[in-house]
């Protein structure tokens, strides 16, 4: 499963977004096969950041569940995909998310 993350999401959000993200992605594709095969085999999860651009890009995309954050004005904040054997190219290009140490 894929989750794209919004550039200048503040870190703080990020891991309670994406457990959020997953579940319910989860949830509304439930009886999907391939969140079948998913939930039921190996169960990976890739977290990305990406622009606002590449945000809006990946709405085109089928499967797909955007999340807002209440916390943030309601802002759309991530997408989470269905898993899938292949996702399109544009997949390849973004970055993981890494935690940003701001001490």
């Amino acid at each position: 499963m894929y989750i794209l993350v919004k550039q200048g999401v503040p870190d703080k959000f990020v891991p309670v977004i994406t457990a959020h993200a997953s579940l319910a992605c989860f949830r509304k594709f439930e009886q999907n096969e391939n969140m079948q095969k998913w939930i039921n085999g190996i169960f990976k999860k890739v977290v990305c950041i990406v622009s606002e651009k590449e945000f809006e890009n990946a709405k085109n995309e089928s499967e797909n569940l955007v999340l807002t954050e209440s916390a943030l004005e309601n802002k759309e904040v991530c997408i989470a995909f269905v898993p899938r054997e292949e996702y399109s190219k544009m997949f390849k290009f973004f970055r993981m998310w890494t935690p940003q140490d701001n001490l």
